[in-house]
């Protein structure tokens, strides 16, 4: 048998200012998200689908910078817009819909960590934090999913602290790499 060898070529990286604008714009989204409180559900509903359409927009943005795979993020950015289009025209439901699934996220996300963490116990130096994650995003998504009140404070609490960790990844990734 030969060995075939596979030259690595570098990835060229997306420009700064399309980090730092998109790190901008998550931030807005993320304040705005984390001042709101649960009482208005149709507010939720349309600010969830403004973030499902800026987040289309911004995957289909991504076709065209992006080095490889420009048709998943063609793929997520049209999944993303349909999303969004759709939780224009019905806000209530998209809320109802989307809070349980927040409940329902964190109890399948703490199962696959748990065993992520069981798996690999013998790898990873800290498995025991991660099985203890596990068990609390069970605990937690459990607990919302048992009442909406729950599951809607959860999903505001999440998206926002979500769209705030990706301004802080955007921001990391422009003045990290080597990008004009």
């Amino acid at each position: 048998m030969t060995a075939v060898a596979v030259e690595a070529r570098p990835i060229a990286p997306a420009p700064r200012w399309l980090y730092i604008v998109s790190g901008v714009l998550w931030l807005i989204v993320s304040l705005v998200l984390l001042s709101f409180d649960t009482t208005g559900a149709a507010a939720i509903g349309f600010v969830v689908a403004f973030v499902l359409v800026f987040a289309g927009v911004e995957e289909i943005a991504m076709v065209f910078v992006a080095p490889s795979w420009k048709w998943l993020h063609g793929a997520i950015g049209v999944i993303f817009l349909l999303g969004g289009i759709s939780a224009l025209f019905e806000p209530l439901q998209t809320f109802g819909i989307l809070a349980l699934l927040v409940g329902w996220y964190l109890v399948i996300k703490g199962a696959f960590d748990m065993a992520r963490a069981i798996a690999f116990r013998g790898l990873l130096p800290l498995w025991g934090l991660g099985l203890a994650v596990g068990i609390l995003e069970i605990a937690l998504g459990i607990w919302a999913i048992g009442y909406p009140g729950r599951s809607a404070w959860l999903l505001l609490l999440w998206a926002g602290v979500g769209a705030l960790f990706r301004s802080i990844g955007d921001f990391v990734a422009a003045f990290t790499q080597g990008g004009s």
